[in-house]
């Protein structure tokens, strides 16, 4: 297991400039996406956390890992055709420009997943 960084600052040191831009562009779009979200790193990765972790987002040897949770990646199946997928992550090539609308859709799409978590567990107590 990598190093845990203490910061999304520190983890994004650890990769190139051309890396940085990449995951500076995808904290950009989710804090855009979700303002109300807190970063946090979570399983060494940087998130953005509401009332539970929505995504995280990791690069990777060859690629940039977008992890949202398995359902979006069901739910968005069309729009992530051309992409690696697997259960809760989406590959993204380093020599491919970032799906920046996508991005924040699903993370909109898993913010109201938990808001929708969080209703049901209030209605149960």
């Amino acid at each position: 297991m990598n190093p845990k960084p203490n910061s999304i600052e520190e983890y994004f040191s650890w990769f190139s400039p051309e890396i940085r831009e990449k995951l500076q562009s995808i904290r950009d779009t989710l804090k855009k996406a979700v303002p109300e979200a807190t970063e946090v790193i979570s399983y060494h990765m940087p998130a953005i956390k509401t009332s539970e972790v929505l995504v995280y987002y990791a690069a990777q040897k060859n690629h940039i890992g977008y992890y949202p949770t398995n359902e979006p990646i069901i739910e968005f199946k069309k729009e992530l055709a051309g992409y690696v997928t697997s259960k809760g992550v989406i590959q993204i090539p380093y020599d491919q420009e970032l799906p920046l609308k996508l991005i924040s859709d699903i993370a909109i799409f898993r913010r109201e997943q938990a808001l929708i978590k969080l209703e049901n567990k209030k209605k149960k107590s």
